[in-house]
This record gives structure tokens, sequence and C-alpha cells, in this order.
């Protein structure tokens, strides 16, 4: 690492409408509140934030440069990391949670790394492995699929594929849905998988609506509940037995 560059620092960010000292350490929120120039998901979030976080100057006095998910065919990239390339530290935001897990973050830690400028995570709330801990799933083995796909009979497909490979692994399988979707995904899981398969949905997490249910497919098809518009986790697990 050149020690002439800054650092990037990979910043958390809250998953609802929660205060940053709830979910945020101290040392965490410190290193952010001495930060200027910012790489975000989302210019919008990124602005609230940090508000939020209590920066001790203005907002507007922060330099922010927008990532889209599509850059990673741009040949300038690296410009996204040139303050970093001139002695300042930069903050890598995703639009909630944390960054590179489900975001475009990933394409400027790779160019970071490259580049000879030294990466630093922070600790804050990952909904991934806070719905793992919470799910009494397997927490040896693991896997995260994104998104599934939006088609029904493709969705269905890939409910099986996974539901097997948890079988086979004795894996936990998570993966995420655009909180419209999630009656609609909820549904498909019932209606495909296998009764004795686990189910966990985990909504809201680190907020004041937060909601885990760990169930058998059988008994989440007693469930009456909506869960449109309320971003979750959902996580399958089928052991072999």
């Amino acid at each position: 690492m050149n020690p002439h560059f800054g650092k990037l620092y990979l910043i958390p960010t809250l998953l609802g409408s929660t205060t940053a000292e709830e979910v945020l350490p101290l040392g965490t929120l410190n290193i952010v509140r001495n930060i200027r120039f910012f790489i975000v998901e989302n210019l919008r979030t990124a602005r609230r934030m940090l508000s939020k976080m209590n920066m001790p100057c203005a907002i507007d006095d922060l330099t922010f440069v927008e990532l889209d998910k599509h850059d990673k065919a741009n040949p300038d990239l690296m410009t996204y990391l040139g303050e970093a390339l001139n002695g300042n530290d930069i903050g890598l935001m995703s639009e909630a949670g944390t960054p590179c897990v489900a975001d475009p973050g990933a394409l400027i830690v790779e160019l970071a790394h490259q580049a000879g400028i030294q990466v630093r995570p922070l600790s804050g709330p990952n909904a991934m492995i806070l719905a793992l801990m919470a799910s009494g799933f397997n927490g040896q083995a693991f896997c995260f699929h994104g998104y599934l796909p939006i088609k029904s009979q493709e969705r269905a497909n890939a409910l099986r594929n996974i539901e097997r490979r948890s079988s086979m692994n004795n894996e936990t399988q998570m993966f995420i849905e655009t909180p419209f979707r999630n009656n609609a995904m909820i549904e498909e899981i019932i209606k495909t998988c296998h009764p004795n398969t686990m189910l966990c949905v985990a909504c809201n997490i680190t907020t004041k609506d937060e909601e885990i249910v760990s169930k058998p497919i059988s008994e989440w098809k007693k469930i009456k509940k909506d869960w449109n518009k309320k971003p979750a986790v959902f996580l399958i697990y089928r052991s072999r037995n």
C-alpha cells in the first residue's frame, strides 16, 4: 500500500428509521465524521444518512460522486479514486447496509486494490448476516444468491435448485427480493418447497418494526400476514434428515 495515498473506507449505512448511535459503533462514526469525499450509490440517500451521523460540517461542504451499477464498462472509473490518490480519505456508501454486498461498490474496491490504496471495512449493520444470526439455521455453511428470477416458472426452478442445494450441502440459502414482490415470493416458496423445509423471513431489520419469523413451510401456509413493501431477507434451510 502506498503510504501517501488516502484510504478507502467502506461505510455501512442504516437499514431503516433508526438513529446512527443505535446501530453504528462510535469508532465507525468518528471515522466517517472526518471524511469529506464520498463515493455513493444514491446521492439523496447518502446525504440523508450522513445527516443522521451528525457530521461536524455542512452536508453541502462534502463532495459526492455517484456510482452507477452499469459503470463497469466505464474506462474512467479510476477517476472515482482521484482524491485518494491525492492523499485524501474516501468513504464508499451503499444505499442501505454494507457496501459491496448486492451493490456495485465492489468495482471501486477492486480498483483500489489495483492502485495500492488501502481498503478499510467499517463495522455496521448487514441485513444478510443479521438475518442468518436470527434464523436458527446453519451458520457454518451458507450461500447468498442475491435476487431470484422475476418470472414465476424461472423463480420456481431457482427455488427447487436452492432447496436441493441446501439439503445436499447442509447449507442455509439466502436471497432478497424487491419489497413490493415479497408476498408473491412467499406464495411461490410455499407452493414450490417441501412442507418440512424451513423458511425464515426477516424484515425491517434493526428498526422498531423488525419482524423475524422462522417456521417450516407447512406452518407458513397458516400465516396470514402482509409483507408488502417491507425490506426483507429470505432464508431457506432443508436438513438432510
